[in-house]
C-alpha cells in the first residue's frame, strides 16, 4: 500500500516531464513548418535562383574592340589572334604554386607572369579562366600540346590581343590599352552602377561587363573613347558541378563589337613630321582651319605603346620614367611654353582691332625700349630703323612690340586673346589637357598670396608684348589660335577623332559638325596681318625655308628664352642644352585659302628660322602637294 501511494509522484513527474518534452518538440516541428513555409512560399523565387546560379555559371565573352583608322582609312590600332595559356583554378587538382612550378618546366613563364595570374585568380570566381602566359609561339604551343594530360584545367586558347602597326608612331594621340586596374574597376563599377536601375538581373549583368572587360583604355583616344571602342561582351552560359566545373555549355550571348574610329589624323603627315625631328624634341600640331580636324599631333620624343598592352617590364618602364627627354610626357597637350615672337601677328590683330595701331603707323627703333630704370633690347644692335606694322612683323621687330604693349595694357591684350584660345582649354577629344597661362591683373592676384606679389606692374607688361613674361601656352593652343585666325574668325574646336563608325553597319557619325563661334574679326585687318606673314616666308626671317616655294604660306618665326639671361649675352653652344632658347613657329597656307594651319616647337634648338621653319615647309609641300622629301624614308604600310 505505502509501495502503491509512493509510486504516484513518480508517475506524475514522468507524465509533466512527458508534456514538456512533447511541448518542446511541437515548438520546434512548428518552427521548422514556419520556416518551411517561408523559404517555398514567400521567398522560393530568390532561392530558386541562387540555386539555378550554384548549378549555371555565366562566363563572359569579351567583346572586339573597335579599329582605328587614319582619315585616308589606314588601321593604326588592331586586333590579332594568338594563342594563349590558360589555367581554371576550379579544376586544378593540386595546389597552384605546385602546377605553376612544374608547368614552368614546360613553358617559360617568368616571375611577372606567375604574379599576375596569381593576383588575377584571387581577384576572380573559381570557374574564369585566367592567362598564365600570352603570345605563345607554335614551338611552345606544340611542346605543351605533347604534355597536356599532366596539367588538368589548363589548355591553349585562341585570344584577340591588341596592336599598334606602326610602333611609336602618334603613340601620344592614339595611345594603349592595359589590364583593367582595381582603380578601373571602380570607375567602370560606378559608370555601370549610373547607367542603369539596381536589380537581381542588372547586379548579374553587371557582373558580366565588368568579368569581360579585361582590358580598358588608359591614354589617348584609346583612353577618352573608351565606351564606344570596347562594345559590349556576351556570356556562355555553362552547366557546373558543386565543386566549380564545368560540364556543358547550355546557351551563348553574342557580343556586341566597339564602334571604329576614323581620325581626322594623316598618318603619312604625322610619320613624315616624326622623321623630320628625329631625337629632337619638341611638339607640332597641325590643323585644318575650316573644320577644326587635326591633321597630325608629334610629341618627340615617343614610346611604344605595344609595350603597355601585357604589362610593361619593370627595365622598360624604368627607362621611360628616368629618362631626361621625358617620352611619356605629352607636349602638345601638356606642354606649356612662352610662345616668343610667334606672337606678334596676333599683337599686330589686337592693335588694328582695338585702334591702337593702323597699319601705316611707324616708329623709330633704336634698338632699345626704356622704361624708368629698365631697358629692354631688340635683338639686333642699332634697331630696324623706320618700323610700320608689317615690317615689324617681317623682321621681328622687338622694340615695336614693347611700345605696343605698353600702350594697350595687359587687361585688353587678355580680353582680345581669350577667345582665340590662348590660355583656354580648347576643348580637344584627350584627357589632361592643360590651361597654360594668359596673364591679366585678375589673373596675378588670383595666382599669388601675399599682397606685394599680387600688384601689376607696367614693367611686366612690356615683355607680353613679344610672346615672354608670364605668356605660357600650349603648342596646340598656338595652332588653334593660328587656325582660327586663317579661318576668318570662325571657331572649330580641334579633334582628333573625326566621326565614329557602326562596324555592322558602316554608318558615319561626325564629332564636331558644326563651329563652335565666331569672334568678330575685320577682314581687312586679318589680311593686312596675313599679308605679312606672306613676306615673311617670301623675304622675312624664314625665307631660306620657303624658298622656290609654289605656293604663299603666311608664317612667322620665334625664338623663346628657357631661363632669364640676367643681361648676360645669349651663347648658343655654350648654354646647357636644356637651358637653350626654344625654337617657334607658326604657319598657315595657302593663304589665299588655307588649308592647313601649323603651330610647332623645337625644345632647346635655338632660332625658329632654322630649326622649326624648315620641318613645316616639308610638311607643306606633303600636304598641299603631295611631295615627299628625300631625307625620309618612304612610307610603308604595316603588313
Amino acid at each position: 500500500m505505502n509501495r502503491f501511494n509512493h509510486s504516484q509522484p513518480t508517475v506524475k513527474s514522468f507524465q509533466d516531464r512527458l508534456s514538456v518534452a512533447m511541448i518542446f518538440v511541437l515548438i520546434c516541428f512548428s518552427i521548422l513548418l514556419l520556416r518551411f513555409v517561408w523559404l517555398q512560399v514567400f521567398t522560393h523565387h530568390r532561392h530558386s535562383l541562387a540555386a539555378e546560379n550554384n548549378r549555371i555559371a555565366l562566363i563572359p565573352v569579351p567583346a572586339n574592340r573597335g579599329l582605328i583608322y587614319d582619315r585616308n582609312g589606314i588601321v593604326i590600332a588592331r586586333n590579332y589572334s594568338a594563342y594563349t595559356l590558360e589555367i581554371n583554378p576550379s579544376q586544378v587538382e593540386t595546389n597552384l604554386n605546385e602546377l605553376l612550378d612544374q608547368l614552368s618546366l614546360v613553358i617559360d613563364i617568368q616571375p611577372k607572369d606567375r604574379r599576375n595570374f596569381l593576383k588575377l585568380a584571387a581577384e576572380s570566381k573559381t570557374f574564369d579562366s585566367f592567362p598564365i602566359r600570352t603570345l605563345l609561339s607554335d614551338v611552345e604551343v606544340a611542346k605543351f600540346t605533347a604534355q597536356r594530360f599532366r596539367f588538368p584545367g589548363v589548355e591553349i586558347r585562341a585570344r584577340l590581343f591588341r596592336q599598334y602597326p606602326y610602333g611609336e608612331l602618334g603613340s601620344h594621340l592614339i595611345g594603349y590599352i592595359g589590364r583593367v586596374s582595381q582603380k578601373d574597376r571602380e570607375k567602370l563599377i560606378a559608370e555601370l552602377d549610373s547607367s542603369k536601375s539596381m536589380d537581381e538581373d542588372w547586379a548579374q549583368r553587371k557582373n558580366i561587363n565588368l568579368l569581360g572587360m579585361p582590358y580598358i583604355g588608359k591614354v589617348g583616344i584609346e583612353q577618352s573613347y573608351e565606351q564606344a571602342l570596347r562594345g559590349s561582351p556576351g556570356f556562355e552560359q555553362v552547366e557546373i558541378t558543386a565543386g566549380g566545373r564545368a560540364v556543358r555549355t547550355l546557351s551563348t550571348s553574342s557580343s556586341t563589337p566597339g564602334k571604329n574610329l576614323v581620325l581626322a589624323v594623316d598618318i603619312k603627315l604625322q610619320h613624315l613630321v616624326e622623321q623630320m625631328y628625329g631625337k629632337r624634341r619638341g611638339a607640332f600640331v597641325a590643323i585644318e582651319p575650316n573644320t577644326g580636324d587635326i591633321l597630325a599631333f608629334v610629341s618627340k620624343p615617343n614610346f611604344n605603346p605595344n609595350d603597355f598592352v601585357e604589362g610593361i617590364d619593370a627595365s622598360t618602364w624604368k627607362d621611360l620614367n628616368d629618362s631626361l627627354e621625358k617620352p611619356l610626357y605629352n607636349r602638345p597637350l601638356k606642354g606649356t611654353y612662352s610662345p616668343g615672337s610667334t606672337y606678334k601677328p596676333f599683337m599686330a590683330l589686337a592693335a588694328l582691332e582695338t585702334g591702337k595701331r593702323t597699319p601705316s603707323q611707324s616708329i623709330a627703333d633704336p634698338g632699345y625700349f626704356i622704361l624708368g630704370n629698365n631697358t629692354f633690347r631688340d635683338d639686333k644692335v642699332g634697331g630696324h630703323g623706320t618700323v610700320d606694322m608689317a615690317k615689324s612683323i617681317v623682321d621681328s621687330c622687338n622694340t615695336y612690340y614693347y611700345h605696343l604693349a605698353r600702350d594697350m595694357g595687359v587687361n585688353p591684350m587678355h580680353d582680345f586673346m581669350k577667345p582665340l584660345g590662348f590660355g583656354q582649354i580648347t576643348g580637344i577629344d584627350l584627357d589632361g589637357e592643360a590651361r597654360g597661362i594668359l596673364p591679366s591683373t585678375a589673373w596675378k592676384e588670383k595666382a599669388f598670396k601675399k599682397s606685394e606679389q599680387q600688384k601689376w606692374f607696367e614693367g611686366e607688361t612690356i615683355s607680353l608684348g613679344i610672346g615672354q613674361g608670364y605668356n605660357s601656352f600650349t603648342i596646340l593652343q598656338l595652332a588653334h589660335a593660328t587656325a582660327n585666325i586663317a579661318n576668318q574668325g570662325v571657331v572649330m574646336k580641334p579633334h582628333l577623332v573625326k566621326s565614329v563608325e557602326n562596324p555592322i553597319t558602316k554608318d558615319r557619325v561626325l564629332t564636331t559638325p558644326q563651329e563652335s563661334y565666331k569672334i568678330d574679326l575685320k577682314k581687312e585687318n586679318i589680311d593686312v596681318v596675313t599679308n605679312a606673314m606672306v613676306d615673311v616666308n617670301r623675304f622675312g626671317t624664314s625665307a631660306g625655308a620657303f624658298k622656290g616655294a609654289s605656293y604663299n604660306a603666311a608664317g612667322k618665326t620665334g625664338t623663346a628664352q628657357v631661363y632669364s639671361l640676367n643681361a648676360k649675352n645669349y651663347n648658343h653652344g655654350a648654354t646647357p642644352e636644356f637651358l637653350r632658347d626654344h625654337a617657334l613657329y607658326v604657319v598657315f597656307a595657302p593663304a589665299e585659302n588655307p588649308k592647313i594651319a601649323i603651330a610647332m616647337i623645337v625644345e632647346n634648338a635655338g632660332f625658329g628660322a632654322a630649326h622649326a621653319a624648315p620641318i613645316a615647309r616639308r610638311a607643306l609641300d606633303y600636304y598641299l602637294e603631295g611631295r615627299w622629301p628625300k631625307e625620309v624614308p618612304e612610307w610603308k604600310n604595316a603588313p
